[in-house]
């Protein structure tokens, strides 16, 4: 238990099996899928997010008068920096080094999702602050060297920031829906050449292949084998092992329904090749590709392209398509900003690193100031 303002005791959960849906989702809302107890029991129930994987769920909540959650934060115990995609093995080294114990750190995060949101959940969004003050009273009582908040949802970080948190800048590439009818209508906002690139791109990929769209009940246990096999394999190549197993797929199906997007490329009516997407209220979020065959610009159309068709069809206003990538400038991906958030106790440890940030913040600015003038739109 930890005092987090006048009247509030916070507590720590021992994971969303501790809360009914609806009672985590009144804090959650709706609009952003990855912090919704259904995909974050699925992680837990799936052992995806255990223990044993070095990720310890432990919510931080403080309930209502009602003696309901009012405010929870998906936090856990890491033993590692893996998973996380906001990378402080930097850190934790030096930490270390100066004879210092880095792990087990505090991570506010949706596990294995480099996916920008909420992650101060309330009914009552006055409780926003007295929760991130629970949050550095846990780290404080408890003696841990720090708590990361990665991938904060922009209207959060002056919350943070408020309370003496680090902030940290990156950037992903998101598309921005402006009002298109259709592809072609987003095409004819591209510079010519660009757009002549892209029906290139498109035609090359799709050659001798069918691509399909199927959410919820569309979505059998024969298309998971499938995209597990296209999984692995990317997993494999990006981070030696997958931090997902099958099961997981399977909830997640179960969990969200038609909030599941799978894209899957066939040939002759085999899958080659998947996307799986999840829809928010308003922004598409592309999170996984693989495929059985090397085709030409596949992975483009399957996770670029299809994602902008499958967004303007539904009125969706973004397509959020994961971590890094430049090569989502060329298909009318423009830069954004990513947000974290890092509490550090240690007065010389907070000093180096806020020295750091501050020069990596300008780093950032710059860098999107550049690429802002390379995206494919018209100018003038």
């Amino acid at each position: 238990m930890s005092d987090s303002g006048p009247g509030l005791t916070a507590r720590m959960a021992g994971g969303l099996a501790d809360f009914s849906a609806a009672d985590w989702d009144a804090c959650a809302g709706t609009d952003n899928p990855f912090v919704g107890h259904a995909f974050l029991s699925a992680l837990e129930d799936a052992g995806c997010a255990q223990p044993r994987a070095g990720w310890q769920p432990v919510p931080i909540v403080i309930d209502g008068p009602d003696g309901r959650p009012a405010a929870i934060a998906p936090a856990y115990a890491k033993s590692h920096s893996q998973g996380e995609y906001v990378f402080d093995h930097g850190w934790a080294d030096a930490f270390e080094r100066a004879g210092g114990q880095y792990y087990p750190k505090l991570q506010i995060a949706v596990p294995f999702s480099p996916v920008p949101g909420p992650r101060l959940l309330t009914r009552d969004p006055a409780l926003r602050v007295p929760l991130v003050n629970a949050i550095a009273a846990v780290v404080d009582r408890l003696g841990l060297s720090s708590a990361h908040a990665t991938f904060v949802a922009e209207d959060e970080v002056e919350i943070f920031e408020a309370a003496g948190w680090l902030i940290r800048a990156d950037r992903q590439f998101h598309w921005t829906n402006d009002g298109y009818a259709s592809f072609d209508d987003f095409l004819a906002a591209l510079a010519s050449r660009k757009r002549k690139a892209i029906r290139k791109e498109r035609a090359a990929a799709v050659q001798g292949l069918d691509i399909v769209h199927l959410t919820g009940a569309q979505i059998t246990e024969a298309h998971w084998d499938a995209f597990w096999l296209f999984y692995q394999d990317t997993g494999a190549r990006k981070w030696g092992r997958p931090y997902l197993n099958r099961r997981f797929f399977s909830l997640l199906s179960e969990r969200l329904g038609d909030r599941v997007l799978l894209m899957l490329a066939l040939r002759d009516g085999v899958p080659i090749a998947g996307a799986l997407n999840l829809i928010g209220a308003d922004t598409l979020y592309g999170r996984y590709w693989g495929s059985t065959e090397d085709v030409p610009f596949l992975h483009f159309e399957l996770c670029y392209y299809q994602a902008i068709d499958a967004a303007i069809a539904r009125g969706l206003s973004r397509v959020e398509a994961g971590a890094q990538g430049s090569h989502k400038l060329a298909r009318g991906y423009a830069p954004a900003v990513t947000w974290s958030a890092h509490y550090i106790p240690d007065p010389a440890f907070r000093r180096a690193v806020a020295d750091y940030l501050e020069a990596e913040r300008a780093a950032v600015a710059e860098d999107i100031e550049e690429l802002d003038e390379m995206t494919p739109f018209k100018k003038g």
